[in-house]
Parts: C-alpha cells; sequence; structure tokens
C-alpha cells in the first residue's frame, strides 16, 4: 500500500485545521450576529416606545432635531 510522504500529509493535515478553523470562525461570527440583530431590534422597540411618548406629548407633527433637541410643529 502506498502512502503519502511525510511532507505531503503534513500539508494536508494543516489545510484541513486552516479549513476547519475558517469554518468555525464563521460560525462564531453568525452567532455573534444573532445575538446583534436581537439587540437592534430591542434597540428599536425602545426607540418607538420612547418616540410614541415624545409624539404625544409635542403632537403627531413635531418635528425633532435629535443633536439640538429643537422641536418645530410639522407646519412651520
Amino acid at each position: 500500500m502506498e502512502k503519502l510522504t511525510k511532507e505531503e500529509l503534513e500539508l494536508l493535515q494543516g489545510l484541513v485545521t486552516e479549513y476547519n478553523n475558517v469554518k468555525i470562525r464563521i460560525a462564531d461570527t453568525e452567532i455573534a450576529k444573532e445575538s446583534l440583530l436581537k439587540e437592534i431590534e430591542a434597540m428599536k422597540a425602545s426607540y418607538i416606545k420612547e418616540e410614541k411618548k415624545l409624539l404625544e406629548k409635542y403632537g403627531d407633527d413635531a418635528l425633532i432635531n435629535v443633536q439640538t433637541g429643537e422641536v418645530k410643529n410639522g407646519n412651520n
């Protein structure tokens, strides 16, 4: 029975190891992505809640400058 040379075997084993490591990194990235997507959904929900409060207080046609805090009526 023929066998790979030591160099061929080491090269092949190294490539398989690198391939598996990249697959693991991709999986870790997907897990992090899922976590971030949940985080952004929670942030959106908080934003919508606060936006509703502000619209009730300042009116449905209020335009709010988020940098200055200035509130203008939508007709102005």
